[in-house]
């Protein structure tokens, strides 16, 4: 055999180069795993486009509810130059019609208390007022607060206060969908419900703290719910116990303690109206929003327009009752008649906007 190197002997083979990573394969149309859906959360724009037409909201994503309604309330006040504030920012879907409205020259400063929301919103709005030119000029100032900080953190800033303001109260679908902030229970997920994942405690601990007698009030004045007298012993039990850590078990717990009394779909009904009790109760929503109804005419100029879209009944009571004793002290020289709620075709393609009610005010003159 000849010596490597020696003329008419093979070089030896060189080595075959590192083949790249497969691409993860996309788990068909409809993924179950939240995280599996990343062609949604990439944000890829065929896939968005076509779940849209579908009337489906892609994960990762938020579409604003009663749009054209809400315009059509502060558009008196929506000009050139104005000065808006969204207390809820989340997704900023409704924050980017506004900027449109208020362009040139104008400012929205939009509240969230949720702090990776705010800056994947801030990030996104100030891309599309860089490259789309529809809000050339107007200027997106992202506050990290929850709305009962409205008037310290707004008047600190504009001291006469701004000319149109609006509140989204509730939960975004991105926080919703993702089964790690533990809203929902279509997935397993942490039991947290937390707005602001970095203050309080979790909802797993609160149900722990919380009475029989606590949590039967929670979940009559937050969600209207029927069985709440059966459920809160049921729940406070295995809250007590350990056994209430997951959405899945939360879920469970609640079909369980109604199996013997109503029908599945009804139990489903529970199911829902009880995490959004637990979620109110967590958040400390209604206190929250008493704070804000009290703020808005301190940070409303003379004839600036409000606008708040609540979502259940306990949120509407408020809203209807404060505007009404507001028109009757002089507060407010004009309000909604009535209660105003997204169009049919909206509620058919967007099914979360169906329990949506929209009601407004303006600031009286002096």
């Amino acid at each position: 055999m000849l010596p490597l190197g020696v003329p008419g002997t093979a070089a030896p083979a060189a080595a075959a180069p590192p083949r790249p990573p497969r691409r993860v394969r996309y788990s068909g149309t409809h993924p179950v795993s939240f995280k599996d859906k990343y062609k949604e959360l990439s944000g890829d724009a065929a896939l968005l486009a076509q779940l849209e037409l579908k009337g489906k909201t892609a994960a990762g994503t938020h579409r604003p509810v009663a749009v054209p309604e809400v315009l059509a309330a502060l558009e008196p006040s929506l000009r050139a130059g104005a000065c808006a504030v969204d207390c809820t920012l989340g997704y900023g879907g409704h924050a980017r019609e506004l900027l449109k409205r208020i362009a040139p020259g104008g400012t929205l400063y939009g509240l969230d208390a949720d702090g990776a929301t705010l800056s994947a919103t801030e990030a996104r709005l100030n891309a599309w007022l860089q490259s789309s030119g529809e809000a050339d000029g107007a200027r997106l100032v992202p506050q990290h607060c929850n709305y009962t900080a409205l008037s310290r953190v707004v008047l600190a800033a504009e001291p006469q206060g701004v000319d149109a303001l609006l509140a989204d109260l509730g939960c975004s679908s991105m926080q919703l969908d993702d089964p790690s902030r533990g809203f929902g229970f279509k997935r397993d997920g942490p039991l947290d419900m937390r707005l602001d994942p970095s203050r309080g405690a979790p909802a797993s601990a609160r149900l722990a703290e919380w009475s029989e007698a606590q949590l039967a009030d929670l979940l009559t004045a937050n969600a209207d719910e029927p069985f709440a007298e059966r459920l809160a012993p049921a729940i406070a039990r295995a809250a007590r116990a350990g056994n209430l850590q997951t959405t899945l078990q939360l879920a469970a717990c609640i079909r369980d303690a109604l199996r013997r009394v109503a029908p599945a779909a009804e139990a489903e009904r529970s199911v829902r109206r009880t995490f959004q009790a637990i979620r109110i109760g967590v958040n400390d929503e209604l206190r929250r929003l008493d704070a804000l109804l009290l703020a808005v005419p301190l940070v409303l100029k003379p004839g600036a327009r409000a606008a708040i879209i609540s979502f259940h009944s306990g949120e509407d009571r408020r809203v209807k009752l404060a505007f009404k004793a507001g028109l009757a002290d002089g507060t407010y020289s004009e309000i909604s008649p009535e209660v105003i709620r997204p169009s049919m075709e909206e509620q058919r393609s967007n099914s979360r906007s169906a329990c949506a009610k929209l009601r407004w005010a303006v600031r009286a003159a002096s």
